[in-house]
Order: structure tokens, then C-alpha cells, then sequence
């Protein structure tokens, strides 16, 4: 494998291709999120095929997200050792070179969690890929980036609380009825406890707050949306023990990789060629 070293601060950069997506909306970060302090900008030294090695990236922590080169590429840092952060890029890497930008975001890999999810598909980096279908094609460019669940639709949240009531994460704060035959519960996000100070009814986009919970650590606004980073197991109060077959009728699944219902499989298949 070829493996690029920096040898020159003023190496050649290429330009900016004209399909990256500079102009996407960026996701907007929830109070929910384990979001930290942001680190220092660096750069790159050494690419070798999707692990790229940064330094200069002062403060950045393990496995936080990052941008890598001109065109903003999805990374994660996978190892720290003393200023050398090596990042494991989940994009073609070509095209870039020693010298590149490497932007921390100050929080870890994460997913938004609410309503919108159901009958979409995404990436592995939570892309949205029919709305980039629409918006670039059937090629996705480099770095681009849209929010995984729709910012402008407004959706109906029916309470089940009221204000005055304590809850704690994992608490039911009211539905919304996503489909037909998908009733959304939305909950109090985990690690969260506190005391109601109000909580709506009308319609809302999953930015929008729907209610506010005062904590020890001051009032927090509650969405119909939260993140969460993917790394971090979400707390449950027990876990249920899968002892039912899942029925795909499908022969060949069923056959060769039978399945159980609330339990989690592999599915086969050349992934990242």
C-alpha cells in the first residue's frame, strides 16, 4: 500500500471539486449530545489508503468526528499518541495530501434520534440517500452532508404529562404519530432528570421545543428530537430475552441465518468495496 509523508509545508493542494457540498446545511448540535470543548485545527502528515494520520490536533479526544481536507470528509479519531492522531476516514481518501486541514467537531460519532426515521435509508455516516439522490444524483459527493431527519416538517405531539410532573430519563413525554401504523413515543433523553416547567401541544419540527425541564443544573429545552453517539450503549432498565424465531419467508434466511425477534444480526456482503 502507498503510503504519503509530508515533505513540504508548501506542498500543492488541490482545488476544491465542484461537487463537494460546502454549501449543505449543518446538522444543528441538541443540549443532549456529548459535545465537548473543540480542539485545535491540524493537519495531515501521512495518508495510507482510509487511515490518515493528523497532529496539531490539541484537545481532541478519542473517537470524536472530524473533518479531513478541503472537501470536509467524515473521519474519526481511532488512536492518540502524543501528537500523532490517526483517523480512520470513512471516504475515498484520494486527492488528499500531507498539509490538508483536519477540523475537530468536538463530539463524538453520533445519530439523531426522532421522528422522520421510518421508510428512510441512510448511509453508514446517517446520510439521508434519497434526499441526495435528488439533490446530486446518483453519485454523492465527497463530504457532503445533510441532516438525517427533516428540519421544515412539522409533526403532531400529543403530551402525556404536564408541567409539575418529575421525570427522569426514559420517561414517555407524549407520541406522535409518524405513520399509520407507527405510533413515535418520545421520551425524556437519557441521563436527564428534573421537574416539568411546561410541555406542549400543537405541532413541531424536531428542532422546535416542545416543553422545558428545570434540573439541578438549570432548565433544560426538550425537542421531539435528541442525539446520541453510537459508541454508547443507551440505558435500559433490563434487558428482555429474544426466545422467538423471526419469520422472513424468506427460505434462504431462514434456513441459513435464522434470526430471533429483538435480538440483532449479520447480514453478509461485501461492505466498503
Amino acid at each position: 500500500m502507498v503510503e504519503t509523508r509530508l515533505e513540504s509545508e508548501g506542498a500543492k493542494r488541490p482545488e476544491r471539486s465542484e461537487t463537494s457540498s460546502e454549501g449543505a446545511k449543518r446538522p444543528e448540535r441538541s443540549e443532549t449530545s456529548s459535545e465537548g470543548a473543540v480542539g485545535q485545527t491540524g493537519k495531515v502528515v501521512r495518508i495510507s489508503g482510509p487511515l490518515v494520520v493528523a497532529q496539531g490536533l490539541t484537545g481532541a479526544k478519542m473517537y470524536e468526528m472530524v473533518r479531513v481536507g478541503e472537501e470536509r470528509l467524515f473521519g474519526e479519531i481511532i488512536e492518540i499518541h502524543n501528537d500523532l492522531y490517526s483517523i480512520q476516514v470513512y471516504e475515498q481518501t484520494e486527492g488528499l495530501q500531507p498539509g490538508d486541514p483536519v477540523e475537530p467537531t468536538g463530539m463524538p460519532l453520533s445519530v439523531e434520534l426522532g421522528p422522520g426515521l421510518i421508510a428512510r435509508i441512510f448511509d453508514g455516516v446517517q446520510r439521508p440517500l434519497e434526499d441526495l439522490l435528488e439533490e446530486q444524483g446518483v453519485y454523492v459527493a465527497r463530504g457532503a452532508e445533510l441532516a438525517a431527519i427533516e428540519r421544515e416538517r412539522r409533526w403532531g405531539f400529543e403530551p402525556r404529562l404536564k408541567a409539575g410532573d418529575t421525570v427522569q430519563g426514559g420517561d414517555i413525554l407524549g407520541v406522535v404519530q409518524e405513520t399509520s401504523v407507527v405510533e413515535h413515543r418520545i421520551l425524556v433523553p437519557p441521563r436527564l432528570q428534573g421537574e416539568l416547567v411546561e410541555l406542549k401541544e400543537g405541532e413541531f419540527t424536531v428542532e422546535e421545543p416542545i416543553g422545558t425541564l428545570r434540573t439541578e443544573d438549570g432548565e433544560v429545552p426538550l425537542r421531539l428530537m435528541h442525539r446520541w453517539p453510537v459508541r454508547r450503549p443507551r440505558p435500559v432498565a433490563r434487558r428482555l430475552t429474544p426466545n422467538q424465531m423471526l419469520v422472513t419467508g424468506q427460505r434462504v434466511v431462514d434456513m441459513l441465518f435464522p434470526m430471533a425477534k429483538g435480538g440483532t444480526a449479520c447480514v453478509p456482503g461485501p461492505f466498503g468495496s
